[in-house]
């Protein structure tokens, strides 16, 4: 399969980059061929497997594990609402280990931080005790987040936001536009000053009022903006992705996880950021409020569910794969093609990640 076409039958000639192709090779046997595509890249994560992405160096190996097994060739560990010298902790532990990152795990690519900069009125299950005002916090707190800070979330509205998004993003951060209650000029202004994508679509966020439209109706509105979706069925109702993917371009929807430290290990209970969270089912929500706080699908999941919602495989992959590495402004790979680095997934009939090629080299895939 290549992105952004139909599938294809064909060959792959493959080193640690993709060497030659040819498609629709004579003596294929359709009825046997694996569905290849580009490997995932999840750029909002916090955790997966019991591993938390804001622990120390093997949580973070555990979760690289955890997560290519579920087709994550590439990810940017995510960590959230924090008191300053905890983020500036969680910054260092991130950049010392990316270049001891397992080989046999999820290619980290810098990380990703939610927070702290985002309404109290729309705080979803971030710490109200640890959010932050731009215009009160020196840049001497900020600067030692910025080496390998590649996403970040801000809320335009509060007091030195739009500033905020135009500083970093002068420094080659991409700002998501959320946990907002901007009305909809000042989130316009928000992706005006460089806000690039958004905090999980319609969640946290101002929304689609038609006396008072905000983020949302902002986000989908501007072709050039792209949009995350946490596609469990829980944080958005299925009715409104046709929405999102009839409205977006196809280019600019981004597949997230969104997950928690306890994704994949079954219901409990957890403590993040100081708040306690509660796991049933797909449904993960504070204990006090019950408001969402996370998911615990992983890609795979997000995309089995997109195609059977109706979207063509090779545009739910994109979603998963090409279209996050463009927001971040990567190109060696997430495509099919020569001279793009071989991190791919083999996916059976069921789209169950069956074997991960990462830089190269095989692994085993969870299909259970």
């Amino acid at each position: 399969m290549t992105a952004g076409r139909s599938e294809l039958r064909g060959r792959l000639v493959l080193d640690d980059r993709m060497a030659a192709g040819a498609a629709d090779a004579p003596d294929a046997d359709a009825g046997a061929l694996p569905i290849i595509a580009p490997g995932f890249v999840d750029v909002h994560v916090h955790g997966w497997g019991g591993h938390d992405a804001m622990g120390p160096p093997a949580d973070l190996d555990g979760m690289a594990r955890a997560l290519l097994r579920r087709g994550v060739t590439s990810f940017l560990p995510t960590g959230f609402t924090t008191p300053f010298p905890v983020l500036h902790a969680f910054a260092e532990r991130v950049r010392s280990w990316i270049p001891v990152a397992p080989a046999d795990g999820a290619d980290p690519l810098g990380f990703n931080i939610e927070g702290p900069f985002i309404s109290p009125a729309r705080k979803g299950a971030h710490n109200p005790a640890f959010l932050a005002t731009p215009a009160d916090v020196p840049w001497s707190e900020i600067e030692p987040l910025l080496e390998g800070l590649r996403l970040t979330t801000v809320a335009p509205e509060i007091p030195g936001g739009l500033d905020l998004i135009a500083r970093l993003r002068e420094r080659g951060v991409r700002v998501s536009i959320g946990h907002s209650a901007a009305d909809l000029a000042t989130a316009r202004a928000g992706y005006d000053a460089g806000g690039t994508t958004t905090t999980h679509l319609f969640n946290a966020m101002s929304g689609v009022d038609h006396h008072a439209p905000g983020v949302a109706v902002a986000a989908l509105g501007r072709d050039d903006v792209y949009v995350e979706l946490i596609a469990d069925g829980e944080h958005v109702d299925r009715s409104l992705w046709p929405i999102i993917t009839r409205t977006k371009p196809g280019d600019r929807l981004l597949l997230v996880s969104d997950a928690i430290p306890m994704a994949g290990t079954g219901d409990g209970r957890m403590m993040i950021g100081g708040l306690d969270i509660e796991i049933r089912g797909l449904r993960v929500t504070l204990v006090d409020g019950g408001a969402l706080a996370g998911s615990v699908i992983a890609l795979d999941d997000a995309v089995r569910n997109l195609v059977a919602s109706g979207v063509g495989l090779p545009a739910a992959v994109a979603a998963a794969s090409r279209n996050p590495l463009a927001m971040l402004g990567i190109t060696d790979r997430g495509r099919i093609a020569v001279g793009q680095r071989a991190d791919l997934i083999e996916l059976d009939d069921e789209l169950r990640v069956r074997r991960v090629l990462r830089h190269g080299v095989w692994l085993d895939g969870q299909t259970a």
